[in-house]
C-alpha cells in the first residue's frame, strides 16, 4: 500500500512482481454477498465513496474510485490475476463461510492460507475446508494467543511486532507455530524482527526485501 492503492489489483500486481513470498489481502462481504477485498468496514477511506461495504452491492462497489483508478475488487479476480500464494484475511466474519466455498470450488488449499482476529471465523473455515491453513492475528491482546491459536487448530500466529515479546515467540515456536510480524516497513522494524526471531513479516514496502541481510 505504500507504493500502490492498498487492496488492488495493481497493488498485488506489483507485489508479485517485487517476488515476494506472499501476498496478503483482506476480505469483506458485500450487500449481495460477493468477497470484496477491502481493509476497512466501510468505503470512506480507500475509495471516492461513502457508508459500509455491506450496505453496497458489488456493482455499486465497482462503481467507486479505489485510487488512481483502480476499481474495488473480488478475491476470485485476485486469484486469477496473481500466482504468488495469498492470505486472506477475514474482517468480517460473515465472510468466512462465502470464502470456504471458493476456496473449495476452486481447490485453494495449497495456495491460499486464511488470516484473521475473529477466533469463530478460523474455526469456521477450518471446519468447512479439510487441509486449510490458518493464522490468528493479534494486535495489543496477545497474553493467550498461544492457546487461543491451538484451540482453533491456527498454525500460525500475526502479531503487532510493536507489542511481541521474545516470550510470546518462543511459545509459539515450542508449539511448532510460525510466528509473523506487522508491520515491518523500515530498518529498525527489520532488526526488531530479527531480534525476535520472526519466521516473517508483514511490509506495505516491496523494495523492503532487497535491504533485508543489509541493515546495520
Amino acid at each position: 500500500m505504500d507504493t500502490a492503492p492498498e487492496n488492488t489489483l495493481r497493488s498485488f500486481k506489483e507485489a508479485e512482481k517485487a517476488g515476494l513470498d506472499l501476498i496478503e489481502l483482506d476480505l469483506h462481504l458485500s450487500k449481495d454477498g460477493a468477497l470484496v477485498v477491502m481493509h476497512d468496514a466501510t468505503v470512506d477511506r480507500t475509495t471516492d465513496g461513502t457508508g459500509p461495504v455491506s450496505g453496497k452491492t458489488i456493482a455499486e462497489l465497482r462503481e467507486l474510485d479505489a485510487g488512481e483508478g483502480e476499481r474495488v475488487s473480488v478475491f476470485e479476480e485476485v486469484v486469477d490475476v496473481v500466482k504468488t500464494p495469498i492470505q486472506a484475511e477475514i474482517k468480517d466474519v460473515r465472510a468466512a463461510r462465502a470464502l470456504a466455498k471458493v476456496l473449495n470450488a476452486r481447490h485453494l488449499t495449497g495456495r491460499v492460507e486464511v488470516s484473521s482476529f475473529h477466533d469463530e471465523a478460523l474455526a469456521e473455515v477450518r471446519a468447512l475446508v479439510p487441509g486449510v491453513r490458518t493464522a490468528l492475528v493479534a494486535d495489543k491482546d496477545q497474553a493467550d494467543v498461544v492457546k487461543r491459536a491451538q484451540a482453533v487448530g491456527a498454525t500460525e500466529l500475526v502479531l503487532n511486532i510493536e507489542r511481541l515479546t521474545l516470550e510470546t515467540v518462543e511459545q509459539a515456536h515450542k508449539a511448532k507455530m510460525r510466528v509473523v510480524g506487522w508491520v515491518v516497513n523500515d530498518q529498525d522494524r527489520v532488526r526488531l524482527a530479527r531480534a525476535l526471531k520472526l519466521d516473517g513479516a508483514t511490509t506495505n514496502r516491496p523494495d523492503i526485501k532487497y535491504t533485508v541481510g543489509t541493515e546495520k
